[in-house]
């Protein structure tokens, strides 16, 4: 009299297995998209490092030379960085590629921008590097690098 009747142990037997079944479908969700933070951060620290790279370049050498050199360690004011992109995987400052960073691609823009109480926007450059990972992902990281001040000559 006090036993389960063999209805109700088939209907706990359906609810137990519909809610397993919902928390495997729910795991393994969650270790599919567990690499995601590996690989974000992983284009985050190759945007980063290219942002210092272009960052500490000079804004112009004196004279200013528009030409963009051939090679990147020629680079040597931030203007020669526009439209510096990889295609194949990321190469150190002599075009050596780095072991395991094959599968990630960086593009860098330099480009004419206004920021509020700079009226010139020849002293303004907006730099955007946009990291692409072959799996289709792609982080972008924008900076903004002002001309230096200099007193007026006499």
């Amino acid at each position: 009299m006090a036993g389960m009747t063999l209805v109700e142990l088939i209907i706990a037997i359906v609810i137990v297995g519909t809610a397993l079944a919902g928390l495997v479908a729910v795991y393994n969700r969650a270790n599919v998209a567990s690499a995601d933070p590996l690989i974000t951060q992983q284009m985050l620290a190759i945007a980063e490092t290219m942002m210092e790279e272009v960052m500490l370049k000079p804004y112009v050498t004196d004279g200013g030379s528009a030409a963009q050199p051939a090679d990147r360690v020629a680079y040597t004011e931030i203007g020669h960085y526009n439209g510096y992109a990889t295609s194949g995987g990321i190469v150190d400052v002599a075009g050596d590629p780095i072991a395991g960073l094959d599968r990630y691609d960086v593009a860098v823009s330099v480009t004419a921008a206004t920021l509020t109480d700079i009226a010139d926007v020849a002293d303004v450059r907006r730099i955007q590097v946009v990291v692409t990972e072959r799996g289709g992902q792609q982080l972008q990281l924008t900076g903004w690098r002002t001309r230096p001040w200099q007193p007026p000559q006499p």
